[in-house]
């Protein structure tokens, strides 16, 4: 069970080497947040909700966005390969 900042880690997703989770607290004004981590402790970039649906949602669509860089990065880098191949 990890947690951070008095929120309990409920859920992650993991898009290659990085990690989007939802926390929640019982004590906070906002009970949701939503983070980006590294090393399984480093959180940063925090968004806060009071429903649990827009965390779910904004969960999905920072990992969504994650995914979609990655693989921008690697279209990129075949091309680079394909380039230098020439």
């Amino acid at each position: 069970m990890r947690e951070n900042q008095g929120y309990r880690i409920i859920d992650s997703i993991h898009i290659g080497n990085a990690e989007f989770v939802v926390g929640e607290s019982t004590k906070a004004p906002d009970a949701f947040v939503t983070w980006e981590c590294r090393n399984g402790n480093d959180y940063f970039w925090g968004h806060y909700f009071s429903d649990p649906l827009a965390a779910k949602r904004d969960l999905l669509e920072r990992a969504g966005q994650e995914l979609q860089y990655q693989e921008r990065m690697q279209q990129e880098k075949a091309t680079k390969e394909k380039e230098h191949e020439r």
